[in-house]
């Protein structure tokens, strides 16, 4: 990527780093190594693996140190919400990140720079750049920044009820029946798969969903569910 564009970016991050080839890997996906081998250069993997540690223990620890009445639940119920695919992906778009991704030309054809997953990678391996780069204090200021008033809020409020609990209510209360998940189909390497699962209510499938974990593609399932719900009405077996 040009220069004048990294600097643009740092300016949107609010960051100013000290390597901009460390905030350049951030951006670049694997799709677009395989076809620029002879830049000899390594795709964001790594630092989305260390920036979703970083991310996850900031949030944790905000959470604890903010919240001391909140129970275990509750503080899980709202991190998850805070670090899940679809809310990172929606604060990668706040900042551009979308623009500046380096993808191959498979990826961009499919779009790619419009995935919720890649989005969601995108924001974790800047947090992971930002932290080698500049060390925790910065990171943690650049996290605050983008999720604090969001904590806040979630926290004072108590608790977030996420989708498998509240289509889990819906169908108890219509049909009497608990709905139930399953993995129907499993890709990628085994360091990074996607799972994609489909909720159930009784014999009838409602919905499917994909993730990065198995949690997180029932959720995304749930929702689904909980929209064709309300708008149907139909979700007797």
């Amino acid at each position: 990527m040009k220069k004048n564009e990294l600097l643009h970016l740092e300016k949107l991050l609010g960051v100013k780093f000290h390597s901009l080839e460390i905030l350049n890997q951030a951006l670049i996906h694997r799709s677009w190594i395989n076809e620029h081998r002879e830049e000899k250069k390594e795709s964001n993997e790594r630092l989305e693996f260390l920036g979703d540690a970083v991310l996850e223990f900031w949030v944790t620890k905000t959470l604890f140190s903010l919240f001391p009445h909140l129970p275990e639940g509750s503080l899980t119920n709202i991190r998850s919400h805070l670090v899940c695919t679809e809310n990172l992906a929606k604060k990668s778009r706040r900042l551009s990140l979308h623009r500046y991704l380096l993808l191959g030309k498979g990826e961009e054809q499919e779009g790619g720079r419009e995935k919720p997953t890649l989005l969601a990678d995108a924001f974790e391996a800047v947090v992971g750049a930002i932290f080698v780069d500049q060390g925790i204090k910065q990171t943690e200021k650049f996290l605050a920044a983008n999720f604090l008033r969001e904590l806040k809020g979630l926290g004072e409020r108590g608790d977030v009820k996420d989708a498998k609990t509240l289509f889990q209510e819906l169908t108890q209360k219509k049909s009497k029946i608990t709905p139930h998940y399953q993995v129907i189909k499993e890709e990628g390497p085994e360091h990074k798969k996607v799972f994609q699962v489909a909720v159930y209510v009784g014999e009838k499938k409602i919905a499917t969903g994909k993730g990065r974990s198995k949690k997180e593609a029932e959720e995304e399932a749930a929702k689904k569910a909980l929209t064709l719900a309300r708008k149907e009405s139909k979700i007797h077996p």
